[in-house]
């Protein structure tokens, strides 16, 4: 049990009681315990009974609660509503737009006790016919349903990177003697990871394959291996396993070439070979004199995709990449203003702490009022401990930032005379995400063309693995941000990773800057900012196409100077 599954087990209960019409009060008290220990600063699993009691809305129960699930990880109350929940509904309650009213409504009145039995409902129309959904819901239904069969066994790369690192420690224990490598799309740090793949190369194969093939916490799918590949999944949790085996002789090439897609190794080096051709001559001692002898750039692992690398390597445009310690600042995070966890001193101090000049705050705008948007009011509150703060922690600046809600026909929504009080404003889409493309589109275009628009946000507002981004056109976004001087966010957090790196080179190439930006809503959340570093090197970014690259003093004159064009 660890902090953040503490806080899961709280939501299940919860979501359980009002899917069997708990007493509202105790809802409400659950509710407001919940809020509170989202916004403790501290690990809960730190805290005793008396400074968890001590917390706003934490009652004698929740203390309980909690204590009985840092013990036992659960407690009696969550055990009584998990008896009398069929386990498939569990699974219901995860698909996005289902709270738990509709949730009991299908239960009782379809008896849908899984998401199987949910898509065959839906696909018969019979979710359609009860009150309260219709079409236009049923459908929606189905489209999540498929989006979450369509990613069962993907993982975050965020959120498996700590298991690559320990299986690797595992291997390397089980086989010292053998040279291991991890290869696949890991390798190559892509955004979802479908598969664990490993390289091992030893004298002794016969002897390394017995011994892996022992491990316990995989299993083997025999009918799936073959002489030199091992294939299976993991039993704790749903992902592939292939362990590639090779002698060492062979190391070199079999790790280049499993490390590189499909497409790179296809892409001609030049008239007659691929780079897999290339590969299986094995006439070279290093990754490097392997791009050298064949003319190319050396192109960093992370680039190896088959979208264009090969060409830019044939004529040395590959550039010097964006590395983390570039990088002055981070913009777009958010306060105890709006939803944040932290306040903005504590979000300020904790930035400076990590070694940046400055911070961009940017809390929620007027619109999100469910995320404790700003009001008018609210800002001048705020920018006046702004002031107040950076006459405190000079050198280090606090700029004055808004995520503004692009609205359904691309305004802002607040007036000129407000958006001209921030340093930068950060349009981002938050609502009405069903729009077909022509609309999303003309909708975006028409912020971005917003003189006041500084950054676009999170531009398709995909949740990877959880929801589908609206549809765009990616390159008339572009183009209207480079006519525009606005910039393209990467958003860092694993969950987003948005503008997708596949759109970066483009943007680079047509003049427009991006910013690379946690969204962080807790000080822990600046800790993503490697993730979105990854993202910008994969689209080929560099420190000088980079906003938050520039330091403090450079960019407070860039900001500047795009308001004094607008004034």
């Amino acid at each position: 049990m660890d902090h953040k599954t503490l806080l899961k087990k709280i939501k299940l209960s919860i979501q359980l009681m009002e899917l069997h019409d708990e007493n509202p009060f105790k809802i409400r008290n659950y509710q407001s315990a919940l809020i509170s220990l989202e916004r403790e600063d501290q690990d809960i699993m730190t805290l005793n009974e008396s400074e968890l009691a001590s917390l706003q809305g934490v009652g004698k129960s929740m203390v309980e609660a909690i204590q009985q699930l840092k013990e036992t990880d659960t407690f009696p109350f969550l055990e009584e509503l998990l008896v009398k929940t069929p386990e498939g509904i569990l699974e219901v309650l995860q698909i996005k737009g289902l709270g738990p009213k509709k949730v009991k409504t299908l239960w009782e009145s379809l008896g849908i006790t899984s998401t199987h039995e949910l898509m065959e409902a839906c696909q018969s129309g019979k979710v359609a016919k009860i009150k309260g959904f219709g079409e236009k819901t049923q459908n929606t239904i189905i489209q999540n349903l498929e989006f979450i069969a369509s990613n069962s066994g993907k993982w975050l790369y965020a959120d498996i990177e700590e298991m690559f690192g320990q299986f690797e420690d595992t291997l390397r224990v089980i086989a010292p003697d053998a040279e291991l490598a991890i290869v696949g799309d890991f390798s190559r740090q892509m955004e979802i990871i479908t598969e664990a793949e490993f390289l091992l190369a030893s004298d002794e194969l016969s002897a390394a394959k017995t011994t892996i093939k022992a491990m316990e916490s995989i299993e083997w799918i025999m009918l799936e291996s073959g002489p030199r590949t091992l294939r299976g999944k993991l039993k704790e949790i749903d992902l592939s396993v292939s362990i590639h085996f090779c002698s060492k002789e062979d190391f070199l090439w079999k790790k280049l070439s499993l490390i590189a897609s499909p497409m790179h190794m296809e892409a001609m080096v030049d008239e007659k070979e691929s780079i897999a051709k290339k590969l299986q001559k094995k006439n070279y001692s290093s990754e490097e004199e392997f791009f050298s002898i064949n003319k190319l750039q050396f192109i960093p692992a992370e680039m190896r995709e088959g979208y264009g690398e090969v060409e830019l390597a044939k004529e040395n445009k590959i550039p010097e990449l964006l590395g983390e310690n570039d990088l002055k600042g981070i913009l777009h995070n958010h306060s105890t203003y709006s939803d944040g966890k932290h306040s903005l001193r504590q979000m300020a101090e904790y930035c400076k702490e990590l070694g940046y000049e400055y911070l961009g705050i940017s809390d929620h705008s007027k619109t999100a009022f469910y995320a404790g948007g700003l009001t008018e009011d609210q800002i001048v509150k705020q920018h006046q401990e702004i002031d107040a703060l950076n006459q405190e922690m000079a050198p280090f600046r606090i700029f004055k930032g808004i995520e503004s809600d692009i609205l359904s026909d691309g305004k802002l929504d607040y007036a000129n005379e407000v958006l001209a009080s921030f340093d930068f404003i950060v349009a981002s889409v938050h609502s009405i995400l069903n729009m077909e493309i022509k609309r999303a589109t003309t909708r975006l275009i028409t912020a971005i063309e917003n003189p006041y628009t500084t950054i676009l946000g999170h531009p398709t507002g995909r949740l990877l693995l959880r929801r589908q981004g609206y549809p765009l056109d990616h390159k008339a976004i572009i183009d209207a941000c480079a006519a525009n001087n606005v910039v393209i966010e990467i958003n860092a957090n694993p969950w987003r990773l948005d503008l997708d790196w596949r759109h970066v080179r483009y943007a680079i190439a047509q003049g427009v800057m991006l910013s690379i930006n946690p969204d962080a809503h807790a000080m822990e959340g600046y800790s993503d900012m490697k993730y979105g570093v990854l993202v910008g090197r994969k689209g080929g970014l560099t420190k000088e196409m980079t906003l938050n690259a520039m330091s403090g003093e450079e960019i407070g004159s860039y900001f500047d100077a795009r308001l004094k064009k607008i004034n």
